[in-house]
């Protein structure tokens, strides 16, 4: 039996479920708030908070398959993902997702996926 990225995997999933629930609450508050902004002018500000929210709600489940797919332990695979999670890591880092702490965690899983070496087979 191979062995697994094991920190790499749930350092991504932690972070990916963080990202996950900025997103959904950004997402309801910009929803909510939508005819506040409008009262006040400010229209074009509440579609933007939406957006963000809906990139990451979209984001945050990239994230969750990246992680899925670094737990299988294919050097492939883990590298491959860990490039997705990295730069969508960075994305998120930048707007604010998973309150900063779940784009950190999801940035060292990726960085830990892709210094990951799979073990020596042995004969």
């Amino acid at each position: 039996m191979a062995e697994k990225p094991t920190a790499a995997f749930v350092l991504t999933l932690i972070g990916g479920i963080f990202i996950l629930i900025t997103g959904l609450i950004v997402a309801a508050i910009a929803a909510m708030g939508a005819t506040a902004f409008a009262l006040l002018g400010l229209g074009w500000l509440g579609g933007l908070v939406l957006v963000i929210g809906v990139l990451q709600l979209i984001f945050a489940i990239v994230i969750l398959v990246g992680a899925m797919q670094i737990n299988s332990g294919e050097p492939g695979k883990v590298k491959t993902w860990s490039i997705v999670v990295l730069i969508l890591s960075i994305i998120c880092l930048i707007s604010g997702g998973g309150f900063y702490i779940g784009s950190i965690l999801s940035l060292v899983g990726a960085i830990l996926g892709l210094t990951w070496r799979p073990p020596a087979a042995q004969q």
